[in-house]
């Protein structure tokens, strides 16, 4: 995003709004920060920042087809990505597995949501997640636009020229089985030490015949409680997958 100097007034009126706190205002007039801007078009929505005189634009074909364009597809929820043809960060994670069967039966999906508005995230900071995993041979979500910027799936390494480029938050979507559930957070939980931003972490399995959750007993043991609120599939999509196939 760019502010056109001509048309500014520096009112100021947009500076509240940058999740990043990527703008400024001197001599009267506001600036973005170019290394902290994320692309993530708040401040030309019109009906959150109501500039006076349409001073902020963005210069989309000058960053079309760079490296600083992923910035605006891990950033703007109203952008979709032109690989998995889904806005908000490009994948649809758990919310539709009743129609996908992105999970099934005796497996876990796994979800590290790193950065979030206010804070952010480097793909050099995501890279220290993914290389970190990269010990347990986890298998990447196909239809996650994160993983086609990786340069190396089984080292969990990313393209140089994306790596320092900054987004508001960035998904690692993976599979497991069951059994490498401990394994697998307990290599989260070590990585965690070393970032440098914030993650949300996301478990999702499949219900038992009986109902019950198979993933409960074992996070009780390695002492990690999940939180009462939840997503849950009803199982209403098609085609429903739950076992899956040979």
């Amino acid at each position: 995003m760019l502010i056109d100097q001509e048309k500014c007034i520096g009112c100021g009126i947009c500076v509240s709004y940058c999740p990043m706190e990527a703008i400024s205002v001197a001599d009267k007039k506001a600036s973005i920060n170019q290394e902290m801007c994320v692309e993530c078009g708040t401040c030309i929505r019109p009906r959150v920042v109501r500039c006076p005189t349409k001073a902020i634009y963005e210069p989309y074909e000058q960053i079309k087809g760079t490296p600083r364009e992923v910035r605006r597809f891990f950033s703007d929820p109203a952008t979709t990505h032109g690989v998995t043809g889904v806005p908000g960060r490009g994948t649809e994670e758990v919310k539709t597995n009743d129609v996908t069967g992105r999970v099934c039966r005796g497996e876990i999906g796994i979800a590290i949501e790193l950065g979030r508005p206010c804070v952010g995230t480097t793909f050099a900071e995501v890279e220290k997640v993914t290389m970190a995993l990269a010990k347990h041979h986890v298998d990447y979500e196909e239809c996650n636009p994160l993983t086609h910027l990786m340069a190396d799936r089984v080292k969990g390494t990313f393209k140089e020229e994306y790596k320092q480029e900054n987004v508001l938050s960035a998904i690692v979507e993976f599979n497991g089985k069951l059994e490498q559930m401990a394994e697998l957070l307990e290599t989260i939980k070590e990585t965690a030490k070393k970032l440098d931003t914030v993650f949300s972490l996301d478990l999702i399995c499949c219900f038992e015949e009986d109902g019950s959750i198979p993933v409960l007993t074992e996070l009780e043991r390695i002492g990690m409680k999940p939180r009462a609120n939840a997503k849950v599939n009803l199982g209403m999509g098609r085609p429903y997958k739950i076992i899956r196939e040979a």
